[in-house]
């Protein structure tokens, strides 16, 4: 009997993909994108193996629409536009903007056409490649793995909330969505979080999963959202202005996180002044040594006049309960915090993850670059362009 498609509805994605594909429809609907699949470890076995199975998933995904209920619940959440919703009820993806071949050993995709058209691939092709890939192991043996970590970390945290608290509660989520082992097996991890935890648990990127769990649902922009602004005829030293202006603009005070490391810490600051730091509600860590940023955006918020008790630092950059924890003792008396653990979540059975992403890389036939704080997560494909952002921006090349 054939297995089911990895995908079964077009709610099973990172919320931050509707609220980042908000906007663009709304400011930036002729926007033309190009999307990469990469691969940043070594697995198992060649990737380029799957090339038939991604295709078949493909299809079907492609043969996918929202439905009634969907919509509705989308609908219900107050950031997001009537319009939109409409939007979505006309929409699904067309299979000719994506493609899928075996190069060698490689795995190659890429999504090509109208970035409202194509910018909803990247959470699905990830989690339609790591479902495959994992079903060629011993499923048995890795859901037992898997549910004794899960237990171990359930009682880890419950230990933790024994302690005497800090001035700001501890509070965690689920972004597991992108490298989880299979789509019911996060199902299982936030089902169970939200049921033992439900005092520290307070949330998940997975749309799906917050609707069926009655859970909140998580996310704001990604790394996708500014680098589009490096294509849209802005001055570049301006477009990360330009793209939390359009969020301001967009949402009005809601979804007020802003992701810091397109092109690093110090660059954001420097635009992130008194007008933006009062409008966003806080900062979100994704790369780069996690103590030392904290810091920094907390001394940013006191040269501002600005009370940091007020503002939230959320940090989502391969965390694991333990990283949580620690950072949570050292910043919980100074300021508001939040901890999306992915991987370490819905991805830890035993066996070693992918460390697979799906990135823009071109934006209006101009390449597009991240500046990560962390060497090996900076991603381009024109190193020409790379090298002018640094220089824009005043970053040094990374270290070889």
């Amino acid at each position: 009997m054939a297995a089911q498609p990895v995908i079964q509805s077009l709610l099973d994605t990172d919320l931050y993909k509707f609220t980042m594909w908000q906007p663009m429809l709304h400011r930036h609907p002729q926007t033309q994108a190009l999307y990469r699949f990469v691969c940043r470890n070594r697995p198992d076995y060649p990737l380029a193996e799957l090339a038939h199975e991604v295709n078949a998933e493909l299809d079907a995904l492609c043969d996918l629409r929202f439905r009634r209920d969907e919509l509705a619940f989308l609908g219900s959440l107050r950031f997001i536009r009537s319009d939109f919703v409409d939007f979505l009820r006309i929409f699904h993806f067309q299979r000719d903007f994506i493609r899928a071949w075996a190069d060698g050993e490689q795995l190659r995709i890429e999504a090509r056409g109208p970035q409202v058209h194509v910018m909803g691939f990247e959470i699905f092709v990830l989690a339609i490649v790591n479902e495959l890939y994992f079903r060629r192991f011993d499923a048995a043996a890795a859901l037992v793995t898997g549910r004794r970590r899960l237990a171990a970390k359930v009682e880890q945290l419950r230990a933790f909330a024994a302690e005497p608290p800090l001035a700001n509660p501890f509070e965690f989520f689920d972004f597991g969505v992108r490298r989880r082992y299979a789509r019911d097996w996060q199902r299982e991890v936030v089902a169970t979080l939200a049921r033992e935890l439900p005092a520290l648990f307070k949330g998940t990127s997975n749309v799906l999963l917050a609707r069926d769990l009655g859970i909140v649902p998580i996310g704001t922009m990604g790394h996708e959202y500014l680098q589009t602004f490096q294509a849209v005829g802005v001055r570049l030293r301006d477009f990360q202005r330009a793209a939390l202006e359009e969020w301001v603009q967009e949402y009005r005070g809601d979804l007020g996180i802003a992701l810091t490391d397109t092109v690093g810490m110090d660059a954001f600051l420097a635009d992130f002044d008194l007008y933006f730091a009062k409008l966003f509600e806080g900062l979100r860590h994704d790369s780069g040594d996690p103590v030392a940023w904290g810091e920094k955006a907390l001394a940013h918020y006191e040269k501002l006049r600005i009370d940091p008790q007020r503002k939230r630092l959320v940090y989502s950059d391969s965390l694991d309960v333990g990283k949580a924890i620690a950072l949570y003792r050292h910043f919980g008396d100074r300021v508001q915090l939040g901890f999306g653990i992915g991987t370490n979540l819905t991805n830890d059975v035993g066996l070693q993850p992918l460390n697979i992403v799906m990135k823009l890389v071109e934006a209006n036939g101009q390449p597009v670059a991240k500046l990560s704080d962390t060497p090996g997560k900076a991603l381009a494909t024109d190193e020409t362009f790379l090298a002018y952002l640094r220089q824009v921006f005043g970053v040094a090349p990374s270290p070889p």
